[in-house]
């Protein structure tokens, strides 16, 4: 097999997290050559703080050491620069005179930090916080000066400010804004956090512009503007980075404030693609982790050929790493016009939370002294969710101890946000591999491995799981005794390995027991049939045609069931059905609920000749399948107009005639609030009100009744057909196999479901597979049952 040759520029955490994620889809599929200007393998960025702080060393904030290249086949150059990037010929020039090819091109190289174009900036003693070297060297100054002024009074100023106030520096924040991170925080929380850090220390100027570094050979002191001025044996600025787009732009690669890219991370030059701090999308340039590393999954998946939706941006969220200082943001944090806040603030307790609504919606938080619930805020916020039912104060309170807090979290909520690391896989991995130490966690899941906000809430987590109140199980994931691997593992190898058949699957995916078991044989059919909608199944119904078709029973006969959409007949069809009862002695008749007339133990030697004389559409609604739409017709219930529901029915049975299902799906329809139908408890119910249609779905009739939720209200039956439809489309590529309605919407969330069927264009894409899925699986019936059965 030749491999394309996949060039990184740039050896930072967003273009190596790209590789990371394509080496677990395709590990064999690309010769890996990547540059880094810097001389050292990829470290994290983010954790010089903490370095610099004296809670970790260099050796710790290492992601990947030269073994791990080594390992993985990666050729590796630090310390050379990417100077020339030819389009035409596919190669790139280094500042060593190297030339490589490539098929494909991720530019990563990050930005640069922004120096204030001030006379005395040159001078020694003068630097910025960017990389291992400058870490290094504020770490060797302190040793010998003690006089310093960080100018910046964002997060990375702040950091750096501690860092130097732990070495023993006497340490100035100028910041020419009037509060400190002004673009994360409203003015009371920034008061706060003003208050608390020169408690530990911290001496700050407000408002201030720099004039010029004064000074002979090294920096002496900071002037400004307003005639002031400050000693400083050390200056170092933070005041913001710039995209590293120079080689992009001497390439032809189209750019703004930088690299512009689309929603699957490519340019305007084929085959060259961008991730990281030196990209635009959309308008907008990122420069924390999550996001970077969002981008990273997206291109992997572009690269390796996997659908995926493609990045629609980042909401962000920021938190500040300084020992005894508790500040979350994310979000909208200042009300503009629309939004709304709700506000508390104790002084006693040094506690101040802000909550930003639009409509009935979290847009974002701000918390300081207490950011134990900022996981919980964040997702809600990330999936815009809906908090109309709910009593707004109780937004605000946290459970009383780290402990408590983290048992009451659901296994999907998130841990760390960075990674994606949600509660329930912490727990799996700690179980599985007797971990003990947040180091150990960080290894085997990468939580707390990125920006490190959530390192106190992985320690808590670690502690209440080796606690005596921790009884939480992880249910065994997968598939079957047959397999190891979970069913998403098994779909996605599925199409990964381009499996066509079961027994590929088995082969191809080493199953402990070639021939299956009654879990995976079916689930296995059913997932083939998804992926290739032309795929043929052994079926449970002979179907030749509309008018020919049956359900197989045991005994060897056959149940035949005549169409009546919506349970609408006629006395033609009615007179029918007796004769071809009476004539082939069918003396087993029954109506069924769905208001469909059954008729049973019909002879295989006759069978021909009953479709012959009913010559009338048959049914064919037997298994996993969208059943009958049941609908309420009696006058004695009430008496509602009861034409429009029926109508609704009929259109909706056409619509979604043989659609094989993860499992049943059961509908009903009821013309009014009187609710004759049993629409509440269906899979999907609609009920007529005097303001349009109510859907609702994730009801079950069962053992155990549950009422369906509301999905939402439509005025038109177009528009009713459309969302449902569009529902059961989504169910279908998303639900594992014999997973009901109700779990999978537990599992996704009813809120995702309204985001997905209510943006137009998912919706209409839903619509066409479905409609694709539905013409296919007509033929495919078709073609099996002419080429299978003689009768």
């Amino acid at each position: 097999m030749n491999k394309q040759k996949l060039v990184l520029i740039g050896n930072g955490m967003a273009g190596v997290r790209c590789i990371e994620e394509i080496l677990k889809h395709l590990p064999d599929s690309f010769d890996i050559t990547i540059f880094g200007s810097e001389p050292h393998p990829n470290y994290n960025r983010i954790q010089l703080s903490a370095v610099l702080q004296g809670g970790t060393s260099f050796k710790d904030i290492t992601i990947n050491d030269r073994d791990w290249y080594n390992q993985q086949n990666i050729r590796l150059f630090t310390g050379e620069t990417v100077k020339i990037i030819d389009t035409e010929k596919q190669l790139v020039k280094t500042d060593k005179n190297q030339e490589v090819p490539y098929d494909r091109l991720i530019i990563a190289t990050g930005s640069v930090p922004f120096q204030l174009p001030l006379p005395g900036v040159d001078k020694e003693g003068v630097i910025t916080f960017r990389t291992m070297e400058d870490c290094q060297k504020m770490i060797e100054t302190a040793k010998q000066h003690k006089k310093a002024v960080v100018i910046g009074g964002g997060v990375l100023g702040l950091e750096a400010a501690k860092g130097l106030l732990n070495l023993g520096m006497e340490v100035t924040v100028v910041h020419n804004a009037r509060n400190l991170m002004e673009r994360q925080l409203d003015e009371s929380a920034a008061k706060l956090l003003q208050t608390e850090l020169e408690r530990q220390g911290f001496h700050f100027l407000f408002e201030k512009e720099t004039k010029e570094i004064r000074g002979s050979k090294r920096v002496e002191g900071v002037s400004f503007k307003d005639s002031t001025e400050v000693e400083a044996d050390l200056v170092v600025m933070a005041v913001g980075v710039r995209p590293n787009i120079q080689l992009a732009k001497e390439s032809g690669i189209e750019t703004n404030r930088a690299i512009l890219v689309n929603d699957y991370m490519e340019t305007n030059i084929p085959n060259i693609y961008a991730v990281g701090e030196c990209v635009e999308h959309r308008g907008i340039v990122y420069g924390l982790v999550k996001p970077l590393y969002d981008q990273g999954k997206i291109l992997s998946k572009r690269l390796c050929g996997l659908e995926s939706k493609g990045y629609e941006g980042t909401i962000l969220s920021t938190q500040l790493k300084i020992s005894g200082v508790d500040v979350f943001s994310a979000g909208q944090f200042s009300c503009d016009e629309g939004l709304k806040s709700i506000e508390i603030h104790d002084e006693l307790a040094g506690v101040y939370k802000k909550l930003v609504f639009e409509d009935s919606k979290i847009v974002g938080a701000v918390l300081f002294g207490d950011t134990r619930d900022r996981t919980r805020l964040l997702d809600m916020i990330m999936k815009k969710q809906d908090v109309s039912d709910v009593e707004k104060v109780t937004l605000f309170q946290s459970s009383n101890g780290g402990g408590d807090s983290i048992a009451s979290m659901a296994h999907s909520e998130m841990i760390c946000n960075c990674n994606g690391v949600p509660k329930g896989a912490i727990i799996e991995a700690v179980l599985k591999n007797d971990l003990t130490t947040v180091e150990q966690v960080k290894k085997c899941t990468k939580a707390s491995s990125s920006c490190g906000g959530c390192k106190p809430l992985v320690s808590d987590l670690l502690s209440y799981i080796q606690s005596d109140e921790f009884d939480e199980v992880i249910d065994q994931k997968s598939m079957c005794p047959c397999t190891s691997l979970t069913e998403d593992e098994v779909v996605y190898e599925m199409q990964l390995q381009s499996c066509t058949t079961v027994q590929e699957v088995m082969e191809v995916l080493d199953w402990k027991s070639k021939e299956g078991c009654t879990t995976c044989c079916p689930a296995l059919a059913y997932y083939l049939g998804m992926i290739y909608p032309e795929y043929e199944s052994q079926q449970e119904t002979l179907f030749v045609s509309e008018q020919m078709n049956a359900i197989v029973q045991q005994d060897g006969t056959y149940t035949v069931v005549p169409q009546m959409y919506g349970g609408k007949t006629t006395a033609e069809q009615l007179r029918t059905i007796a004769n071809v009862a009476e004539k082939y002695r069918i003396s087993n008749v029954a109506i069924t609920s769905e208001q469909r007339i059954h008729l049973m133990e019909v002879k295989k030697e006759d069978l021909a000749d009953v479709w012959a004389d009913l010559n009338m559409d048959v049914s064919s609604t037997y298994g996993n399948m969208v059943q009958n739409i049941k609908t309420s017709i009696g006058e004695h219930i009430c008496r509602c107009d009861k034409q429009s529901s029926i109508q609704l029915a009929v259109s909706l049975e056409k619509n979604l005639e043989f659609l094989t299902t993860p499992y049943r799906v059961k509908m009903g329809i009821s013309a009014c609030m009187h609710n004759g139908a049993g629409s509440t408890t269906k899979d999907i119910g609609v009920i007529g009100t005097g303001l349009g249609w109510e859907i609702y779905v994730g009801g079950s009739s069962g053992r155990n009744v549950r009422a369906g939720e509301l999905l939402c209200l439509e005025s038109l039956n177009h528009d009713v057909i459309e969302i449902i439809c569009a529902f059961i489309q989504y169910y279908r590529e998303t639900a594992n196999f014999l997973e009901r309605t109700w779990q999978w919407i537990e599992r996704v969330g009813l809120v995702h479901v309204r985001e997905i069927l209510f943006d137009l264009e998912h919706r209409q894409q839903l619509l066409l597979r479905l409609e694709k899925d539905r013409f296919l699986r007509k033929k495919l019936l078709e073609k099996s049952s002419r080429s299978s059965t003689v009768l």
